[in-house]
């Protein structure tokens, strides 16, 4: 008796041995994909995981411009000496250093005023872009839509998308993704972690995100949901045939004078269109100009000018800052930029941990800065950072 236990056990165990067999030939690269993201975020991690993304993850190579846009570099001025927040008054230097910058740049009227670097990272280190590539897919559908690849970012998503076809998501406008204002029933905070684990274990993601279904009609609210720029990088790969990467290479990346190689990183073999990219802080910059000069580049229109006027128009409800009394809505939303409340026109890529592309066309200013900070979600953080920016505008002559 004990002998056949022995053998049935040991059937089991022979079984259990090659079905893992099985899943770790299957999945074990994924498998291993994963551990490897979930350590790169661990916070002692982050400033090197944001500086060497392409060697942590899969990523797919965006080649540089033949003909480089050179700024001109100046001696690094002195910054502001610091800036005002809720009755406090925050230093500059210390400021900085709270918010565990990783490299910071400026420049105004296409001179560098000052370009600094921390953590080990130069002009030549790519940096994660977090959900600041949200503002590169919207580039991008400014161009496929100009492009005639889409007719018109009113149509519904269920004419791009098959997995949509029947399903509660069909009728929903490209544009209410663009304003992330798509009413899809999906939480930031809960259930992203699910998705991306779905997907990357080879779950289709729009099959996915079709299962959500929708909390309340387009343009009701405005809820930050990172799987609208997911659908709207879809939108574009089935429009017009090519990935993202081999989109932007060819319409926008080799035509902005960029100066090195980006990087996008794939999720499941795909682009992940929610904050993929790498990019040196410089090439930041030319993408930001592009926007600053209404789309035009050298007397071409990459983008149209109208694309880049309606990208900051936060004049409906739901845009603007202070929309739904939502912590996540204190700053006015377009088309996957941000647009803080003022007079000067500002405008603004921002990433998780801290990564910020800052606009002021009324003084002709950019600012790159990186963070690499764990405390990114502390009250008032993306607020500070706008008065921080302004202080350093205000400060250069």
């Amino acid at each position: 008796m004990n002998m056949k236990i022995l053998k049935r056990a040991g059937i089991i165990i022979g079984c259990i041995i090659l079905i893992i067999g099985i899943l770790w030939l299957c999945l074990g690269e994924k498998l291993s994909i994963l551990y490897k993201s979930l350590n790169s975020f661990k916070d002692e991690n982050l400033a090197y995981t944001f500086q060497h993304t392409p060697e942590i993850q899969p990523t797919v190579k965006i080649s540089k411009s033949n003909h480089t846009f050179e700024f001109v570099k100046e001696e690094n001025i002195t910054l502001a000496d610091g800036f005002h927040f809720s009755g406090n008054f925050y230093p500059t230097d210390q400021f900085m250093n709270d918010t565990k910058t990783s490299a910071m740049l400026v420049i105004k009227d296409d001179v560098i005023k000052y370009e600094k670097y921390f953590f080990g990272g130069d002009e030549h280190t790519v940096f994660s872009s977090n959900s600041m590539g949200k503002s590169f897919v919207s580039a991008l559908m400014g161009i496929a839509v100009s492009e005639g690849y889409i007719e018109s970012i009113d149509d519904s998503l269920g004419r791009y998308i098959p997995e949509f076809v029947g399903t509660d998501l069909e009728n929903i406008p490209i544009k209410a993704c663009l304003q992330m204002a798509s009413g899809i029933d999906f939480d930031e905070d809960k259930d992203m972690s699910n998705y991306s684990i779905r997907t990357l274990l080879g779950m289709s993601p729009m099959k996915v995100v079709a299962k959500y279904g929708v909390k309340e009609a387009p343009y009701t609210y405005r809820r930050y949901l990172s799987i609208n720029t997911e659908i709207l990088g879809q939108v574009i790969k089935n429009a017009t045939g090519q990935s993202l990467a081999g989109y932007m290479e060819e319409k926008l990346w080799k035509k902005i004078g960029s100066a090195h190689d980006a990087y996008w990183t794939l999720s499941n073999d795909t682009e992940l269109a929610m904050g993929g990219l790498s990019i040196t802080l410089q090439d930041y910059a030319r993408f930001a100009r592009l926007y600053l000069n209404d789309g035009n580049y050298n007397g071409e229109q990459i983008i149209p000018k109208d694309w880049v006027r309606d990208s900051f128009d936060v004049s409906a409800e739901y845009s603007k800052p202070g929309a739904n009394q939502d912590v996540y809505n204190t700053i006015g939303y377009g088309y996957q930029w941000w647009v803080p409340d003022g007079s000067a026109g500002e405008f603004m890529a921002i990433g998780v941990y801290g990564q910020f592309i800052y606009v002021n066309p009324e003084k002709n200013i950019i600012i790159v800065k990186t963070n690499a900070d764990p405390d990114f979600m502390s009250e008032g953080y993306e607020l500070k950072h706008i008065e921080f920016f302004r202080a350093i505008s205000n400060g250069i002559q």
